[in-house]
């Protein structure tokens, strides 16, 4: 027997005052509803209404229970709809996990447009440099920047493109030379990425699509690129390293490229969660917002 339908057909025929207008209610045969009530009663060992051809009334053990079942019956509807309307827009807290890198200089930028969207949402943002496990430390969602992403139960959604660039100080470059081939490097101190797959290891594509690769070395690695930014622009030597992170650098002139005629693979941007049948809304509105963002705007 299904107890919470048998409690909703009481209810009915309660509030309706017949079984037949309670199995039109319903959507089902007078008979369902009678058989219902019966089981109801036979599970409970206990007569819940006395019947006559004409007409029926509850038994005080009726009464009692219909009042409590009301109540239940009535805490489910409304725990019910609460549901519907969490899941109807994006509502309560997001937990997000970025490299530290993008989260403090891109990510930051326009999350204030994203919760000015969606004021009910509650942003707890993590950034770091390692990967995290979102199920493990309970994260809803992860931005990741990479060539190459692990075979995983996670959903990823591609997001935009990120160019490499190599860049130095125009001071460094001016006590240590230019190089002009990647074969060059080996003579430079190279600051190196240790998160990259091979840190070590810079390949580049020329514009005849010659690839050549070479084996850097310096003084100092770092796991995040704000900090070999920032000894790059002491003149310290040269970093290959995402564009967005010296865009602005860039511009002014404080950083310069190096070997502006070759080209290194690209990182990928993706949006990582967790499979689920029903995508909650909050978790869909910051991956919607973020691809609408970087397929209108010249990133990387």
């Amino acid at each position: 027997m299904d107890q919470l339908a048998a409690l909703r057909a009481l209810r009915r025929v309660v509030e309706l005052g017949s079984f037949t207008a309670a199995a039109a209610a319903l959507d089902i045969s007078h008979t369902v509803v009678s058989r219902q009530i019966r089981q109801l009663e036979e599970q409970l060992g206990a007569q819940l209404l006395n019947r006559t051809t004409r007409r029926f009334a509850l038994t005080a053990a009726g009464k009692e229970y219909y009042d409590a079942s009301r109540q239940i019956l009535d805490s489910l509807d409304a725990a019910d709809r609460a549901v519907g309307q969490h899941h109807a827009r994006p509502s309560g807290s997001l937990r997000i996990n970025a490299p530290m890198a993008f989260g403090t200089l891109e990510l930051a930028t326009w999350l204030p447009d994203f919760l000015a969207l969606h004021p009910e949402l509650h942003i707890d943002l993590v950034c770091n440099d390692r990967i995290v496990d979102l199920i493990e430390d309970g994260f809803d969602v992860a931005l990741r920047l990479t060539r190459d992403l692990p075979d995983s139960t996670l959903v990823a959604r591609r997001l935009a493109s990120s160019a490499l660039v190599t860049v130095a100080a125009p001071a460094y470059l001016a006590r240590h030379g230019t190089p002009h081939t990647p074969a060059d490097l080996l003579r430079h101190n190279c600051l190196v990425y240790t998160q990259a797959a091979k840190p070590n290891d810079w390949s580049y594509t020329n514009a005849d699509g010659a690839r050549d690769s070479v084996t850097v070395k310096g003084t100092l690695q770092a796991n995040t690129g704000v900090a070999l930014r920032a000894a790059a622009l002491a003149g310290l030597g040269i970093v290959s390293t995402a564009s967005f992170i010296v865009h602005e650098e860039l511009k002014r002139g404080a950083l310069v490229r190096v070997l502006p005629g070759y080209a290194m693979r690209p990182r990928e941007l993706y949006a990582l969660y967790p499979q689920s049948r029903h995508l909650s809304p909050k978790v869909r509105a910051f991956v919607d917002f973020a691809a609408a963002l970087y397929q209108a705007r010249d990133w990387g």
